[in-house]
């Protein structure tokens, strides 16, 4: 592991890390999307798909600007909320309540990149790395449309969920 002297060498770690990240939800998206059963919910992954391969150009981009390679890092965090989320799509059960499930994985996925995101335009803006803040920045306004849209599906589908089991 590379030593960490300056902010820019935690910001490289950090663009590192998003961009792993990001490749992987490559995978885990189009499966949590397949898993849905609710159309609007299957949409709002397959919508998310697009951008997070838009986000995975943009953390390119921000590798030459910074002139590092993107790659050679895991995200072990991510890993972790994909297996759960995969945890969740093996599960049987009423598809109102699955779908939940899946949201609920879906929004911690987004809660995590919404960190490293938001971390790495902390480091990014100390270092005077404006390009590179106005990019993350972009990313950031995707994801938290991300969640606001799993939000307002979960809003909708609670409404129609059993809340428990018949007596």
């Amino acid at each position: 592991m590379a030593e960490k002297e300056v902010l820019k060498d935690l910001l490289e770690d950090e663009i590192k890390d998003l961009y792993s990240a990001e490749t992987q939800l490559t995978k885990a998206i189009p499966k949590m999307a397949k898993g849905s059963n609710d159309p609007t919910l299957q949409a709002a992954f397959e919508g998310h798909l697009k951008e997070t391969e838009a986000q995975i150009t943009r953390l390119e981009e921000i590798a030459d600007i910074l002139e590092i390679k993107p790659g050679g890092k895991k995200c072990v965090g991510m890993e972790g909320c994909i297996k759960e989320g995969a945890e969740v799509l093996s599960e049987e059960g009423n598809g109102t309540v699955l779908d939940l499930g899946i949201i609920g994985a879906g929004s911690r996925v987004e809660h995590y990149e919404m960190a490293g995101y938001l971390t790495a335009i902390s480091l990014a803006e100390q270092i005077g790395e404006t390009k590179v803040v106005s990019l993350l920045k972009k990313s950031l306004a995707e994801e938290q449309g991300a969640e606001d849209k799993l939000r307002k599906i979960a809003g909708k589908l609670l409404g129609s969920a059993p809340k428990q089991a018949a007596a």
